[in-house]
Order: structure tokens, then sequence, then C-alpha cells
């Protein structure tokens, strides 16, 4: 699965189309937009207050030669009046900025969620799921950092480094452009040089966690190594690997060595120079005094400072504006056609069932035709049986029915209705599906069951568990209906989780049901017992029951053999037994052979 990181984040450039892009964001900022132009207000106020700090601070020094106390009294009231109103300033942008950007990510994570829900089964195929949720959260998050700090902070250095060069002018102007010459050069390029060395940083670690995948695979696989007497070979690999992170290690040493080099000669060196050049423009009387060139000192500091800083979060805010690119991207793309109400009414459909020379390729694959001409009629009331090798179409067919993809040419009709008639809500409202890998959600067994009526009440829970032979082993738990079943049901065995599926599919009360393989992995007494509960289910509705272990399905009024994407055969159970070389009497003939 693949993971991003804030570092691994591919970062848009800045121009008119991207920026326009990303300002889409403040569309789900509804009522709140008024926190952020607010929180504006402050951080422009933060960044005055900052500038008139070394003002003063060079004011106070003054004072110690004009020895006037009185005045350095009240200036030094005036800095702890200016620290107090940055203090209360920076509070309100932080409490405005993050209120803000809470509100606007809770609307957009919300929206997102609801868009994914709702996109239909040829997005989800053609994407990792996984990397889907990864990509979200590593971008929102980024979203999140760069509203919450990155533009107040890009903003506020930005001021500073405007302000700092206003106020250096004032003070000197020759002094400032061999500092501009200087000190940012320098700056910007310890930030190359330190970022540099976080990558060669993560190289490094890279490697190290490459070491630790060999300890990890050898222990795990102890008992082949010992057997295959490999132990010199996995000793050999694991040598080579620690020597390659040795290698890099050092090498990274030298770079960091080279980096505190740099730090110490040229960044300390320039502020050498800069005051130096300062204490000879004192000296011949360009500069009024010390306390002006302690301010010149101060903002020169903070200029380079800015300087250094700025460029990062330049970069961060490069990957917040892609990253709100591909969370637009995924909020454009267009949903099913579902109502999204929990009050939804769902109109009764009989279940009449026909396929009408149906040809269907998968999106992923256009080349492979899945099913080609496919043709059937099942009745209300009828169990229609799919059988056939793998890959041969019978799940595409549940697919089809549920409306998951499109049908390339054909028709299929239900009550002699164009399935592309019905409102999609409706006609799945009318369906149940009992797969062979049930997946349970991580609550209660009453909440696994509700899902098929959320509203339903405990009465009907009780008896769709009854009828699903699900009520003995629900309440032989301590916790009876309210036992958490656990991550995908994994607290349950395979046949209790069948169970509560087809307690699921019976509170449905569905008009068509889908088994898809229901009982082929389950040990016999859960097979019986899963049984007897899908004949409950079945009973009154027009099933379609996707098979490989023919025994379950020879009662069915209609069976249809799929090979190669079509019907190879169709007929009762004793009416395929009896073609001669028949596919159905040659899968029937291998699997009773076995017993």
């Amino acid at each position: 699965m693949a993971r991003f990181q804030e570092n691994d984040l591919p970062k848009a450039k800045l121009n008119a189309s991207t920026l326009s892009k990303a300002l889409l964001i403040f569309k789900y900022a509804k009522n709140h937009k008024w926190k952020f132009y607010l929180g504006l207000v402050f951080l422009l106020l933060t960044g005055g207050t900052a500038l008139a700090f070394p003002k003063l601070l060079g004011m106070l020094v003054d004072c110690v030669t004009a020895k006037d106390l009185m005045k350095a009294k009240n200036i030094a009231i005036g800095l702890m009046g200016i620290l107090l109103l940055q203090s209360f300033f920076s509070f309100f942008r932080l409490s405005l900025f993050i209120n803000f950007t809470e509100n606007t990510l809770a609307n957009i994570r919300l929206s997102l969620y609801s868009n994914l829900i709702k996109l239909p089964m040829t997005f989800f195929s053609q994407k990792r799921v996984g990397e889907l949720n990864s990509r979200i959260s590593a971008d929102i998050t980024q979203i999140q950092d760069t509203l919450t700090t990155t533009i107040a902070e890009f903003l506020r250095q930005f001021i500073l480094i405007i302000g700092g060069v206003i106020f250096l002018a004032t003070i000197s102007l020759r002094l400032t452009l061999m500092m501009l010459c200087i000190v940012p050069v320098v700056a910007v390029a310890a930030v190359i040089f330190g970022r540099f060395i976080r990558k060669f940083s993560k190289n490094v670690q890279d490697q190290v966690a490459e070491s630790q995948v060999i300890v990890e695979e050898t222990l795990q696989g102890i008992t082949n190594v010992k057997a295959f007497a490999n132990e010199w070979y996995e000793i050999a690999r694991y040598k080579g690997k620690i020597n390659d992170v040795v290698k890099l290690a050092i090498k990274g040493g030298q770079y960091r060595g080279y980096f505190a080099s740099f730090i110490i000669f040229c960044l300390f060196g320039a502020i050498v120079a800069v005051v130096w050049y300062g204490v000879s423009l004192c000296i011949n009387g360009e500069i009024k005094g010390v306390g002006e060139l302690i301010s010149f000192v101060l903002y020169s500091t903070f200029i380079g400072a800015s300087f250094g800083g700025i460029a990062e979060l330049y970069a961060q805010i490069q990957k917040a504006v892609g990253a709100t690119e591909r969370v637009f991207e995924l909020l454009d793309e267009t949903p099913e056609k579902i109502s999204g109400t929990q009050n939804h009414s769902t109109e009764k459909i009989k279940g009449n069932v026909t396929f009408k020379n149906v040809a269907f390729h998968y999106p992923s694959r256009p080349e492979v035709k899945v099913l080609k001409d496919v043709s059937f009629t099942a009745n209300y009331g009828q169990k229609i049986a799919l059988v056939g090798p793998s890959g041969a179409g019978k799940s595409t067919i549940s697919s089809l029915l549920l409306r998951f993809y499109d049908i390339e040419s054909g028709q299929i009709l239900i009550d002699d209705k164009n399935i592309y008639d019905y409102d999609l809500e409706n006609l799945r409202g009318n369906m149940s599906i009992v797969p062979q890998d049930v997946i349970l959600f991580g609550g209660s067994i009453r909440e696994n069951i509700a899902y098929g009526k959320p509203d339903a009440t405990e009465e009907e829970i009780l008896l769709a568990a009854k009828q699903a032979n699900a009520l003995d082993f629900v309440n032989g738990f301590p916790e009876k209906f309210d036992t958490l079943v656990g991550e995908r049901g994994i607290k349950l065995s395979g046949g209790q989780r069948q169970r509560i599926a087809i307690a699921r599919a019976l509170l449905k009360n569905p008009s068509i049901l889908i088994l898809d393989e229901a009982t082929s992995s389950l040990d016999s007494e859960s097979e019986k017992l899963v049984q007897e509960a899908l004949e409950n289910l079945m009973e009154g509705r027009t099933s379609i029951i996707i098979a490989h272990r023919l025994a379950t399905i020879r009662n069915a009024d209609a069976i249809l053999v799929l090979n190669e994407g079509k019907i190879a055969e169709s007929g009762t159970h004793k009416e395929l037994l009896e073609i001669e070389n028949g596919i159905y009497r040659n899968l029937s003939n291998l699997q009773f052979s076995e017993y």
C-alpha cells in the first residue's frame, strides 16, 4: 500500500490558474469567511508590532549615551506594551485561523466523503482504496497546516522583509544595500544546503528500514532459513546492507560537517561584516548612534531569518495548492444519482428479471469481453443458478443487475421496465446480496443486522436473526445483540458472519436476491445451518444463485452454465445431466466423484 508523507507531496506551480482553483476552498468556509479576514487584520498588527520592537530597542540603548533615565523607563514600558500587544494579536490571529480552518475542512471532509461514497464502481475499480485513503489524508493534512499556520507565517515573514528594508533604508541606505547583498543570499543558501542534508538523512533512514526488513523476514521465516542451512547467506545479506548504511551515514556526517562549517563561517561571517561596516559608518558619523546600529543589526537578523524561512514556506504553499487541486479533482468526479436522504421511500417491485442480448466489458479492460450476447429470464419467485468456470462472467451478471456498471449493448429489464429507467436507490433498495466473503462493519451485531433497514424495530431484528438461524449463537454471547463483531467481523466465524448477512438481507425484505457462492467456504455443520437460513430467505423472492458447489443448486428452477462469457447450456439439474459431454455433466461428475 502506498504511503504518502508530507515531504513526498508533489508541488504545484503557482500561477493564476492554480491559485484560482485553490481559492475555491473558500466556498466551503460558508459563514466562517469573516474569521479568516479578521485573522489577516490581526496578522498585520502582529507584523507591525514586531517591526516596532528593534526600533524601540535601539532607542533604549541610546538612552545610555544621553543618560536619560526617564526616557529609558518610558521606552522600556513601551517595549513591554508592544510585547503585550503582540501576544494579544498573536492569540487572536491563531484562534481565528484555526477556527476558520477546522470549520472549512469539516465541510470539505464531509463533501469529499459524501461524493466518494456516491461514486460509481467504475471509479473504485480503477483506484486503489488504500492509496486513495492515504492520498486524501495527506492532502487534507497539508491544507490544514497551510491554512492554520503556513499562509499566516508566509505573510508575516513578507511583512518583516518589506518593513525591515524600509526601516533599514531610513537608518543608512549604503549599509542596507550592503546587507541585502550578503545576508539574504547566505540565508537562502543555508536553507538550500539544509534541505539537501535532510534529503540525504532520509535516504539513510530508508536504508536502515531496508536492513530491518531483512531482519524481520529472516526471523519470520527462521524455519526455512535453518531447514536450508542458509544462516551464512542471511548474515552476508544483512552485512551487505549494513555496510551500505555505514557508507551513506558517514557521507551524511561529512555533509553535516560542511553545513556546520558553512553556518559558522558564512552566516556569522556575514553578520560580522554587516556589523563591521555599520561600526565604520557609525564612527564616520553616517549613523547617528549605537542604538541605531543595534536596531540595524536586529532588522538585518529579522530579514535574514525571514528570507531563510520564506523559501520553505513558499514550498509548503505550493504543496498545499497541489493538494487542493487533487481534493477538488475528487470532488469534481460525477457521483451516481442517488437521493442521499435517509427517508427515501422504496417503491416495491415484483422481481421479474430479463437479460436480452447483454454484452459487457470492464472499463479497465476494454479488450476483454466478459459477457457476449447473454439472454435469460428469471420470473418472480424462481431460483436461477449460475455455474461455470472462474472468469466466465457469473459475478458480473450480479454486478450489472445492481447497476454497478453500465452494459455495452442489449437490455436488462425488471418487471418489463428497463433497469436504467428505475431510480437507482429504489432499484438497489429492492435487492439484497449475500456474498461469499461477508464483510461486517465494526459495530455491534444489532447494528450490522439493522444495516438492511436502519429504522428497524427490536422485534424485527430479533425475527430476522431467528429466521437466519443466528439467534442461538447471538444469545450465546454475554452481550447478545450488543456484541461487537470487530473490524470486518473478525471476531465471528465464517458461518456466523454468513448468518448475520442473511439476517440483514431478510430485514431488508428484497424482491430480488443475489447469492454469490454464499456457502462455498463453510464447514459441513455451518453450511447446513446457513443453507436452512438461505431457504427461508429465498422463499417468495426471485433468487440469482452463483455457485461452484453443485449440490446446493439441485433444486433450482433453472441452471445457466456460463462459459467464455456466453450461456453454453441451460435447464434443470436433471436436464443438464442428460446432455452428452455437457459442461455441467462434466462438472457434476468431477465434483461428486470426490465424495
